[in-house]
This record gives structure tokens, C-alpha cells and sequence, in this order.
């Protein structure tokens, strides 16, 4: 078996994005101050506000890497980097937009119909359309070869029928990427059979019935396809090839920085009160944290330079995503090591209310986009370990 090695080239921040980065954080102070939004735990997840992301979109900070002849920006992806950096950093409500902009809108610019395309897209870079992804459903979790859920071949179109689990963000889209089987199942080729479509989630027969998480927050979504009507039209690609689409789109899913900056809000508030008079533990426990904050971000900017030159780094972010939920967990478990009791128990502090929000939240990390089960056994095969 030959053995591919991971690659993280290194990256350099040309000046155009470090120019951007004091636009979009004195955005984001004017935001703060004015009210636009209170800082959270798993922004990205989470914080959902239509408004904010409209105010994104106008800012031209949405589709910023896809070409302008479809309505985006045409700036690299170290520029989008440089946003997506900062909006986590703040603890901003973006997780209206996430998934249109990070995966839904790349894979309807490359596979779908021009006349879809050219109505979805420029209303997602405007932040004015949000999207699902509809991948997992009950009883196959990360194992997406066995998806059940079925698109049969009717007059004019398709009619999908079976269930969708783990949706983020589908009680709030206008749309769904949606990984159907399209053949029976050959259980010698088990990733032949499967399309993607886009389904309007307005549809009759759709019904998205939300699952609260252990904070009691709706993010997780079941949806339900009785005799839902899909045009042809809205087929993303060829039918039968879906399953090479959803590889390169989790390439972009797990890839990006909010695998290890979820909690980073939760760091940078719990600093304002921890700098005075550090003890030594504080000091360790810091700069643990910051070490391993720098080795994520470098190999997450090193996926972002793959992308930039047309790559589909699956197995680096596979490796990434699950170092980066494990970190996760350690930073809030540090942070509530060394934080004073004062600062953990108070009602009213945004150190303790932040901490509150991630220490709940943490444990969806590692379910989302994969579980670190399946993402360890995608790196063993590439370390040639089985």
C-alpha cells in the first residue's frame, strides 16, 4: 500500500489581507459597542442572525473567494481566511451564512444548473440565503456510503422520501444540499448510487423538527421527506455522482478555522482577568494554550494555501478537525483551571457566562462534520496503519 504523506504548506499573510483584518476587526468593535450582537461560545454553530450576516454581506465578506461572473468576490482564500479568523475570534452570530458560504455555494457554482446557480448564489453572497447540508441520517452516522434516504425518478423530476439528521442550521435555510440514493445498493460498490440535490426547504411534505443539545440551544435539526418534489433541474452534477462531490465538500467542512477557534472567545475574555498577577500555573496553563492555538492555526493556513491552489486537502483537514475538537475541550477544562473562583461563579461576568456556553457546547464538536472515531480511522489509511 503506498502512503501519502500529510502537507501543510507554509503560509505567508500577503499585506491586501493584513489590511483587511483592522477593516473587519473595527467592524466588529463597532458591532460590539452599537449592540450588534453579545459575543458567544460556538459562534459558528450557534449564533444565528439573519441581520448580522446581511451586514456581512453587504461589507462584501460573503462568496469572497468564488468569481465574480457568479456574483462573488475574486479575492484568495487567505483573504476569506482572514475574515472567517476574525469572526470567531469576536464570538459573532454567523451560523446563518456558515454553511452557504464555506461549502453549499462552492458546490453550486462548480455543479449546479446555471439557472439555479445564477438565482441562489448572488442572494447567499448578499447574506440573504442560508443553507443546510444533508448528509447523516438516523442509523448511519458518519458512514455515508449506507445513506437510505431515496430520490426516485418521476415525470419532470424526483420525489425524496426517508429522513436527514444532525442538520445544522436547517430550521433557519432556505435550502438543503442533500446526498440521496439515486440506485439500490451494490454492496460490492457501495459509494455508487448516491446524487446530490438542492431542496427547497419550503417544499411541501418537508418537515424539520429541531434537536435541542445539552445547553437546551436548537442547532441540530431532524428533517423529514415525505413525497418531496425536486425538479430536475435542481440535481447538483450527474446523477450516480455524488459521492465524489461530498468528499471534496468535507475537505471545506472540517478544514477551516472554527474547528479550534470556537472556544477562542472564551480564552480572550477569560485573559482580561487572569493577566493580573498570573500565578505560575497560569503561566504554564497559558502558554500550553497558545502553543497549541499556533500549531493549529499554522496547519488549518496550510490547508487554506492547498485550497488556493486547487487542491482537496480531505486528509489534512480530517487530521486537523480532529486535533482541533480534542483542543477544544482542553482549553475550557485549562480555563476553568486557573480562572478565580469569583470569575466562575458570578452571574453577570461574560468570562463565566462564555465558559458556561463552550463547556456545554464542546461535546457537538466532535460530531460535527465526523466523529474523531471515523476521522482517526481516514488517518490511519493514510499513515498505511490499516
Amino acid at each position: 500500500m503506498s502512503v501519502t504523506r500529510f502537507r501543510f504548506p507554509y503560509v505567508e499573510m500577503p499585506e491586501v489581507a493584513t489590511q483587511l483584518r483592522v477593516e473587519v476587526r473595527e467592524f466588529l468593535a463597532e458591532q460590539r459597542a452599537n449592540g450588534g450582537f453579545v459575543p458567544m461560545a460556538d459562534c459558528w454553530a450557534s449564533g444565528m442572525s439573519a441581520e448580522f450576516s446581511r451586514k456581512v454581506g453587504q461589507r462584501g465578506w460573503l462568496g469572497m473567494t468564488w468569481d465574480k461572473k457568479y456574483g462573488g468576490h475574486g479575492r484568495t482564500f487567505l483573504e476569506r481566511y482572514v475574515v472567517t479568523e476574525e469572526m470567531l475570534a469576536a464570538g459573532a452570530p454567523v451560523m446563518a451564512h456558515w454553511i452557504a458560504d464555506r461549502q453549499s455555494g462552492p458546490q453550486l457554482i462548480k455543479n449546479a444548473n446555471p439557472e439555479v446557480r445564477d438565482h441562489i448564489i448572488p442572494r447567499i453572497v448578499a447574506g440573504e440565503c442560508f443553507c443546510a447540508i444533508g448528509m447523516s441520517e438516523p442509523n448511519t452516522g458518519s458512514d455515508l456510503a449506507s445513506v437510505a434516504t431515496k430520490a426516485e425518478k418521476v415525470d419532470g423530476g424526483w420525489r425524496v422520501n426517508g429522513t436527514k439528521l444532525w442538520s445544522t442550521g436547517a430550521h433557519g435555510g432556505d435550502y438543503m444540499v442533500t446526498l440521496l440514493r439515486t440506485s439500490p445498493v451494490d454492496t460490492k460498490a457501495r459509494h455508487e448510487g448516491l446524487s446530490q440535490f438542492i431542496i427547497d426547504l419550503k417544499s411541501p411534505g418537508v418537515e424539520i423538527r429541531g434537536i435541542a443539545d445539552i445547553a437546551g440551544q436548537v442547532h441540530f435539526n431532524e428533517t423529514q421527506f415525505e413525497d418531496v418534489f425536486v425538479p430536475d433541474d435542481y440535481v447538483l452534477g450527474e446523477v450516480g455522482g455524488g459521492w465524489k462531490m461530498v468528499v471534496g465538500e468535507l475537505a471545506l467542512e472540517r478544514s477551516g478555522p472554527e474547528r479550534f477557534l470556537s472556544s477562542f472567545i472564551v480564552f480572550q475574555e477569560a485573559m482580561k482577568v487572569l493577566v493580573n498577577n498570573p500565578t505560575d500555573k497560569t503561566r504554564e496553563v497559558l502558554g500550553q494554550v497558545v502553543a497549541k492555538i499556533k500549531t493549529l492555526r499554522r496547519m488549518s493556513l496550510g490547508i487554506a494555501g492547498l485550497l488556493q491552489e486547487g487542491a482537496s486537502p480531505e486528509m489534512e483537514a480530517a487530521l486537523v478537525k480532529d486535533m482541533s475538537t480534542n483542543f477544544e475541550r482542553e482549553l475550557l477544562e485549562k480555563i476553568r483551571s486557573v480562572l478565580p473562583q469569583h470569575a466562575l461563579v458570578s452571574l453577570d461576568s461574560l468570562t463565566a457566562n462564555l465558559l458556561r456556553e463552550g463547556i456545554l457546547r464542546v461535546p457537538s464538536s466532535t460530531l460535527r462534520g465526523g466523529t474523531n472515531e471515523v476521522l482517526k480511522g481516514m488517518i490511519a489509511r493514510q499513515l498505511g496503519m490499516r
